[in-house]
């Protein structure tokens, strides 16, 4: 099992394990984290997973693919720390893994 904690707009964290290779995005929906709408089901169409990778992470993560680099530029508010949390799978190297979650995905 894995860890990974996710930090909703107002500080609050919340720690959660995860399976190997299960997504972030879909640790995040099982446990009820509502900051993650997740509509797309994880196919990265729909940027709803939107999260911001903590600076102590960023170097730790391959950087996003071409189609997801294309749906974070359609997101609102996005930055150079910005992934789709659906393309984010849970791996011995992104254990204790810490996200940040948009105030808003809209």
């Amino acid at each position: 099992m894995y860890r990974v904690t996710f930090i909703n707009a107002d500080g609050q964290a919340t720690e959660l394990t995860a399976q190997p290779g299960q997504s972030v995005m879909s640790v995040a929906v099982a446990n009820g984290i509502d900051q993650i709408l997740a509509e797309c089901g994880g196919s990265c169409a729909c940027g709803t997973c939107h999260c911001y990778v903590d600076d102590a992470w960023t170097d730790r993560l391959s950087p996003p693919d071409d189609s997801e680099q294309g749906m974070i530029e359609c997101l609102v508010n996005p930055t150079e720390r910005s992934r789709l949390s659906c393309q984010l799978k849970m791996s011995d190297a992104l254990d204790g893994l810490v996200v940040h979650l948009p105030r808003e995905q809209y």
